[in-house]
């Protein structure tokens, strides 16, 4: 059975994303799920790195207002090709675009954190450059086929078909491009984890 640690608030993850509930109980955290539904949209004006943390935040405040003394945690991927922001696919032809245009460059994914706490609001952002090889049209058909690539930004999961045989490296955090980067969430969630207070009192 994993150790689970021990915090000093209520833990809510602002998302049902099944990538991100992994990586947290993976990490040893316990926690419960309620998805922030909010308004995803942005001014398209703003730098296409800030967006991440942009609407991590909207999520994480708007969740903060029905747990006040919760620590709720929000995040938000964008993947980013040149200027252009590559958003979860509205159906499998704009899938297929996304992930020719992404078929041998390298693009950049940036995941957005906030964490809101009883004492307020904290944000991280974390990025990794991602290089994939040029990719066959079968490859591609055959995994949006699937339809894994509905929920994800850039049509793609790093940890699916299409990112397992077709990315040549990762320049960053493995699971930054997965959605959580688990490193900054533990450095925001440290303060309040207990377990290493308890030993020291010990």
């Amino acid at each position: 059975m994993q150790n689970l640690l021990s915090l000093q608030y209520p833990f809510i993850l602002a998302s049902n994303s099944p990538r991100r509930k992994e990586i947290l109980r993976s990490a040893g955290f316990e926690f419960s799920v309620l998805p922030s539904d909010v308004d995803e949209s942005f001014d398209e004006t703003m730098k296409a790195q800030d967006v991440p943390v942009h609407l991590a935040e909207r999520k994480a405040r708007e969740l903060a207002k029905i747990s006040p003394n919760a620590l709720v945690l929000a995040a938000d991927t964008v993947v980013i090709l040149g200027t252009e922001i590559l958003n979860k696919p509205q159906d499998k032809s704009e899938a297929i675009q996304m992930l020719q245009k992404l078929s041998g460059q390298t693009h950049e994914v940036v995941t957005g954190i906030a964490l809101q706490t009883p004492q307020g609001l904290l944000t991280k952002a974390d990025s990794a450059l991602v290089k994939f090889r040029t990719l066959e049209d079968w490859e591609i058909d055959f995994y949006v086929r699937e339809g894994a690539c509905m929920d994800k930004a850039g049509s793609y999961g790093v940890q699916d078909f299409l990112g397992m045989v077709g990315i040549e490296s990762i320049e960053g955090s493995f699971y930054t491009v997965m959605g959580l980067p688990i490193y900054e969430v533990y450095s925001l969630m440290k303060p309040y984890i207990l377990d290493g207070k308890q030993l020291f009192i010990r």
